[in-house]
């Protein structure tokens, strides 16, 4: 019995010796166990992280805006993040080729002349003598725009018409050539004397036009008329076609055009009227036109002149035409084909400075291409 209980006692003792190292071991293994298990789970957190930004990136592509002429790049949903390149640059468009007159294509720009005009082609004469002062390419027939108006006027002038008449615009005065626009509406009605001070004045197309319409045998016959003068002038290089010169066809040289200038300066009227600074017309619609001189000249006070008229189309450039006087001299003066807005205007200072100070009293020749 003894025995017995002794076996139960050792069994006791042995059993509380085995449950803590039991306890121990399993405690240990629980936390082997555990930290292995934590580091998967950090790994495993790590990589749904990862993948969460690969999503978000997905998801969120980076746009690009344009920012002054950058290119930026960002997120849209975050802030604080950018980067900027730039753009290539816009290629200009190139410009537009000049467009070339008559006097272009003959060449008549590459002659040079003793006083650096601008104008291809060129004279001056005594009014008095009929003495050539200054010429350059003078006896070219080029086209001359709107100074076929001074042929115009001379015609209308010379006919006697009553300047009392009242004349209306029509469609036919609408400029089909050029396709120019006009303040003078169809269906405005004027005097003929108002027609033709507005037409040598501020070169107004519809004016001119009327003028030729309303002579007796139409325009037809006012054209043949405009030649006949100028075949009683002497102006062997002139050709017109219509009373406006919005055709390039009317044709004629810088020695012609002085003939035509002394011519027109016999007539008061056109002296008046080509040389008014404004002049304000009726035009029967309700309207009141105030119109001003084309070439500025007039108004100012170191020019004394007697008669001018300007010209523009783009075949012919830019021309003028003036009697004027130069220290007490009378001088008629003639630019053809003139490169620039006001070119005309800056070779008649030009012309009036060499003449003031070189005094010439033999021809001047300017060019070889005399023709």
């Amino acid at each position: 019995m003894f025995r017995s209980a002794l076996g139960v006692f050792i069994s006791l003792v042995a059993l509380s010796v085995a449950a803590p190292a039991a306890s121990a071991q399993s405690s240990t293994a629980k936390t082997a166990k555990t930290a292995k298990t934590g580091k998967k789970q950090v790994v495993k957190k790590a990589a749904v992280k990862s993948k969460k930004a690969t999503a978000l990136k997905a998801s969120h592509p980076i746009v690009k805006t344009s920012i002054r002429g950058a290119v930026a790049h960002k997120r849209p949903h975050k802030s604080g993040y950018q980067r900027v390149s730039f753009a290539p640059p816009i290629p200009s468009t190139p410009p537009a080729p000049p467009v070339l007159t008559a006097g272009d294509i003959a060449g008549l720009n590459l002659t040079r002349d003793a006083v650096g005009l601008k104008s291809s082609a060129a004279v001056v004469i005594d009014q008095v003598t009929s003495q050539v002062l200054f010429e350059k390419n003078a006896k070219v027939a080029l086209p001359i725009a709107s100074l076929t108006k001074l042929m115009t006027a001379v015609v209308v002038v010379e006919a006697r018409q009553n300047m009392d008449e009242i004349l209306e615009v029509t469609s036919d005065d609408v400029d089909r050539e050029k396709n120019s626009s006009s303040r003078l509406r169809v269906g405005a009605h004027m005097t003929r004397a108002n027609m033709l001070h507005i037409a040598l004045m501020s070169s107004e197309n519809r004016a001119a036009s009327a003028l030729g319409r309303h002579y007796p045998g139409g325009l037809t016959a006012f054209v043949a008329a405009m030649n006949a003068k100028a075949k009683a002038l002497g102006m062997a290089d002139t050709h017109f076609v219509d009373s406006t010169g919005l055709s390039s066809q009317n044709i004629a040289s810088a020695r012609d055009l002085s003939r035509l200038v002394v011519a027109a300066y016999q007539h008061p009227i056109i002296r008046e009227y080509s040389t008014d600074a404004r002049y304000a017309v009726a035009t029967g619609t309700g309207h009141q036109l105030q119109y001003m001189n084309s070439n500025r000249l007039v108004m100012n006070p170191d020019w004394e002149i007697g008669l001018q008229k300007t010209g523009y189309i783009s075949e012919a450039g830019r021309c003028l035409v003036m009697q004027t006087r130069i220290d007490g001299r009378p001088v008629v003066m003639v630019f053809l084909d003139s490169k620039g807005k006001d070119s005309r205007l800056a070779d008649a200072g030009r012309i009036r400075k060499w003449l003031a100070n070189m005094r010439p009293e033999t021809v001047v020749q300017a060019s070889a291409n005399q023709s």
